[in-house]
C-alpha cells in the first residue's frame, strides 16, 4: 500500500484545507427516499453553445426513464471547462427544457447543480485520495507534457502521462515542498495501478457486459490552472453524491468507461448503470449513404432550427421517441397509447446502431399531431410562433384572429376525415396564405371559362347553404353543357389561385361575399 500525504501537506497542495471528510459528505448527501426501481437520471450539458439533437436524444431518455419509474430527473450544468463556455448557453438549455416539457427536479439538498460551484466537494474527495496514496500532485508544465507527447509519438507509444512518463508519480514529500516553495501550482493526478494488458468488465444497459483494457494513465483529476475538476473526476463525485442510478451519454464516451469504473471502485462506490446511445444519422443527399449528422453540414442538428421553422415540439418528441423505442409507432397506430409518454420505454431496446433521422418521417408525425389539435389550440400555437419568429407578413395573418380561426377551421369537424396538410406553424400560414388579399397569387396559367364564372356571379348568395350553393353550380354546368367539376374548378382557381384546396364552399364562407365576388370578377 502506497503511503499518502499528511494533512498539512495536502492543505498546501490543494491551496486550502479540505472542507469535508468523505463521511461528512455522505451525511450531507443522504440516500434518496424513492420507490424501488426508481431511476435517478441527469441531463448534464456543457454550456458551450446551442443545444443539438444529440442532446435532445439523451435528455429525452433521461426524462422518460425517470418519469415513468417515479424517479428523479436533474439538470446539471457541467461548466468546468471555462475556456469553452459561451455566454447565455445555460439560458438556452433551460429554455429548451421548458419548451420540450422536461421538468427537472433540482432538490437543493443535493445541489448546487453548477459544477463550478461544487469545488469544495471535489477538493475534499481529492484530499481523501491524496491521503490514501491514490492520487499525487504533478508539477509537469504544459511545455514538458508537450515534449513527452512528442517523444511518445516518435517512438510509436500511446500518448499520455503513465508509467515511466509520469515524472512526479512517486515524488517525495521533500520534492513536493520544494516545488510549492517555488510558487508552483500542481495538478492532481490519479495514481493508476491498472495494467492495460488485463481487461476490466463493464456493464452497459443496452450492450450488456463489455470488456476493455484497464486504464493505466494517470489522468488529471484537479486542474492546476483553475483548481476545477476534469470531466472524469467531477462525474465520479457528482453522480455518487447525487445518487444517480443511470447515466445516459453518447457512444463516444465508451472508451472512458473503464476509467470511470476504476474511479468508482477506487472510492469503494457503486457505479451507476451506463446507457451509451448510438449516433443520430441521416441519408447524405450527395452520396445517398447513411452518415452521422454534422454540425457543419446539417443545420437541422441545432434544435433552434425546428423552433424557428415552427415545427411542433410534440411532433419532434414523438418522432425521436419512436427512434428510441421501435415498438412505439405500432402501439400508437393500434390505439394502445396516445402519446410517447404513455409508452413504456425499456433501456435494452434502445438502438445500438445509428438512429436514422428522416425529415420526411418527421413530417408525418407533425401532420398526425396537428390533425389532433383543437382549432383554438392550433390558432394559439401559430400566434405564439409568429410573435417569437414571424415576419411582418405573418403578423398580418394573425391580426384578425377570427378570420385566421375561420381559415384553420375548414375540414376539421370530422375526426375520421380530418385534413392532414399542415406540417409546421410557418408552413400552415403559407398553406392558407390565399385567404389574405396581399398574399393571394392569381393563377395566370389557368384558362378560365368566363361564361361559367359570369353565370355563377349572377346567382351567387353568400347566405346559401351548401346544398343550394352546389345546386346553383350544377345549374350553371347544365346551362353551358360542361361538367359540374369544371365549374367548381374554375371557381376554385379564381378564388384561391390553386387547383387543390379544402372544401370550396367553406373557403368561400370564410372569405365572405365581397372578397369572393371581387376575385371572380378579377379572374373574368
Amino acid at each position: 500500500m502506497r503511503n499518502g500525504l499528511k494533512p498539512d501537506l495536502i492543505e498546501r497542495v490543494l491551496g486550502a484545507k479540505p472542507k469535508y471528510t468523505i463521511a461528512e459528505l455522505e451525511e450531507k448527501f443522504p440516500a434518496r427516499n424513492l420507490p424501488e426501481g426508481a431511476y435517478v437520471t441527469r441531463f448534464a450539458p456543457s454550456p458551450t453553445g446551442f443545444m443539438h439533437l444529440g442532446n435532445l436524444y439523451s435528455a429525452l431518455i433521461d426524462f422518460k426513464l425517470a418519469s415513468q419509474s417515479g424517479g428523479v430527473f436533474m439538470l446539471r450544468i457541467e461548466d468546468t471547462d471555462t475556456k469553452r463556455e459561451v455566454e447565455g448557453a445555460v439560458d438556452i438549455v433551460k429554455n429548451n427544457m421548458r419548451r420540450f416539457g422536461f421538468k427537472y427536479n433540482n432538490d437543493e439538498k443535493y445541489g448546487p447543480y453548477f459544477q463550478s460551484q461544487r469545488k469544495d466537494i471535489y477538493r475534499s474527495v481529492a484530499a481523501d485520495l491524496l491521503a490514501k496514496g491514490l492520487a499525487y500532485p504533478c508539477f509537469l508544465t504544459a511545455t514538458e507534457m508537450e515534449e513527452i507527447r512528442a517523444k511518445q509519438n516518435a517512438a510509436g507509444f500511446a500518448t499520455g502521462i503513465y508509467g515511466e512518463f509520469a515524472r512526479d508519480r512517486d515524488i517525495s514529500e521533500e520534492e513536493i515542498i520544494k516545488h510549492l516553495d517555488n510558487g508552483e501550482v500542481p495538478s492532481i493526478r490519479l495514481y493508476s495501478t491498472c495494467n492495460p494488458e488485463q481487461r476490466i468488465f463493464c456493464k452497459d444497459a443496452v450492450r450488456g457486459s463489455i470488456s476493455f483494457p484497464e486504464n493505466n494513465e494517470d489522468l488529471v483529476l484537479i486542474k492546476s490552472n483553475d483548481g476545477l475538476p476534469t470531466y472524469h473526476f467531477a462525474h465520479l463525485c457528482d453522480d455518487h453524491f447525487m445518487h444517480t442510478t443511470h447515466v445516459v451519454r453518447g457512444e463516444e464516451w465508451l472508451p472512458s468507461l473503464p476509467l470511470h469504473y476504476q474511479l468508482f471502485r477506487m472510492m469503494g462506490w457503486n457505479p451507476p448503470l451506463y446507457i451509451h446511445t448510438a449516433t443520430l444519422d441521416k441519408i447524405d443527399e450527395e452520396t445517398g449513404k447513411q452518415r452521422k449528422m454534422s454540425k457543419r453540414k446539417d443545420p437541422e442538428l441545432n434544435v433552434e432550427f425546428f423552433f424557428a421553422a415552427g415545427w411542433p415540439t410534440v411532433a419532434l418528441i414523438e418522432y425521436i421517441g419512436n427512434i428510441l423505442a421501435s415498438g412505439y409507432e405500432e402501439a400508437k397506430l393500434k390505439g394502445q397509447v396516445k402519446s410517447f409518454w404513455e409508452y413504456e420505454m425499456k433501456p435494452k431496446k434502445i438502438p445500438m446502431s445509428g438512429g436514422l433521422f428522416d425529415m420526411k418521417k418527421l413530417e408525418w408525425w407533425a401532420k398526425e399531431h396537428i390533425a389532433t389539435l383543437p382549432v383554438s389550440e392550433l390558432v394559439q400555437k401559430i400566434v405564439d410562433w409568429v410573435n417569437e419568429y414571424g415576419d411582418s407578413v405573418h403578423k398580418e395573418q394573425i391580426r384578425d384572429i377570427d378570420y385566421l380561426t375561420g381559415a384553420l377551421s375548414i375540414e376539421r369537424d370530422n375526426p375520421k376525415r380530418i385534413r392532414k396538410d399542415f406540417i409546421t406553424w410557418k408552413q400552415t400560414l403559407s398553406e392558407i396564405a390565399y385567404f389574405w388579399d396581399d398574399l393571394f397569387v392569381p393563377n395566370k396559367e389557368f384558362e378560365f371559362n368566363k361564361d361559367a364564372l359570369n353565370e355563377f356571379l349572377a346567382t351567387f348568395d353568400i347566405a346559401d347553404d351548401k346544398d343550394t350553393w352546389w345546386n346553383k353550380i350544377v345549374a350553371v354546368a347544365t346551362k353551358l353543357g360542361i361538367k359540374n367539376g369544371d365549374v367548381a374548378m374554375n371557381l376554385r382557381v379564381a378564388v384561391t389561385g390553386r387547383t387543390n384546396t379544402p372544401d370550396l364552399y367553406s373557403v368561400m364562407q370564410v372569405m365572405g361575399e365581397q372578397r369572393v365576388k371581387e376575385r371572380v370578377k378579377n379572374a373574368i
